[in-house]
């Protein structure tokens, strides 16, 4: 299932999404201005999860600047293209309920713990992760608690024919969730180079993180 958009307004300008989104494009088009000095790139604002475990090791802090980095990097048009597809759609409604600073903080702190719960899988890891979809993964958590009956616009390949349908986000977030989870699972035990290098004990830590922090990081009314 691929979602197209939701069916559910907003009444403010989602200034940080909008930001995050402008973000990551210019990051990657950094990136791609590299060429084939791209990889050291990764090797230096990327997570490895290794080098991670040795500067917490060593007690060197500089050496963890790569937790926020590797938040707005990613490792080509697809990545790029789903993940901000994915924040462009949820990510507005998510920001109009907490508020532009509360989301920003939320996101971030979604980010960082999908790092860690990745670090912590495997922590032997030599492989750099990059990618937001950690942190959207807290975001699609949020959105999934505070509107599980909005109308989300999915378009479903069906044998060779696609069907574009209104689910709510309850079954496309429910079935996203669940297929990472089952992922997740079969990957352990696993270099994540064998599984398509999708870090997906980072999509579980980023949306139990989302669920978590979505009470204390959502506006009071009034």
């Amino acid at each position: 299932m691929i979602p197209l958009r939701d069916i559910n307004p907003t009444r403010t300008v989602p200034l940080v999404n909008v930001a995050i989104i402008v973000v990551n494009v210019a990051a990657f088009l950094y990136e791609v201005s590299l060429g084939q000095h791209l990889e050291l790139l990764f090797s230096e604002y990327a997570v490895i999860p290794r080098h991670v475990v040795a500067s917490f090791s060593n007690y060197q802090v500089g050496g963890l600047a790569s937790l926020f980095t590797s938040m707005f990097l990613h490792g080509g048009w697809l990545h790029l293209g789903g993940n901000m597809l994915y924040l462009w759609i949820f990510g507005d409604n998510v920001e109009e309920k907490m508020g532009h600073g509360r989301y920003l903080i939320f996101y971030l702190l979604c980010g960082l713990t999908a790092t860690g719960v990745h670090i912590v899988v495997d922590p032997a890891s030599t492989m750099p992760t990059v990618g937001a979809s950690g942190a959207i993964s807290g975001v699609l958590a949020a959105y999934l608690f505070m509107f599980p009956k909005a109308k989300v616009v999915t378009l479903i390949p069906i044998f060779v024919f696609l069907q574009v349908v209104e689910l709510p986000a309850l079954v496309v977030l429910g079935m996203w969730f669940i297929l990472q989870f089952f992922n997740g699972l079969i990957s352990l035990g696993f270099e994540t180079a064998g599984m398509g290098g999708v870090a997906w004990w980072a999509h579980i830590g980023g949306f139990a993180a989302g669920a978590i922090l979505l009470l204390p990081f959502k506006k009071k009314p009034g």
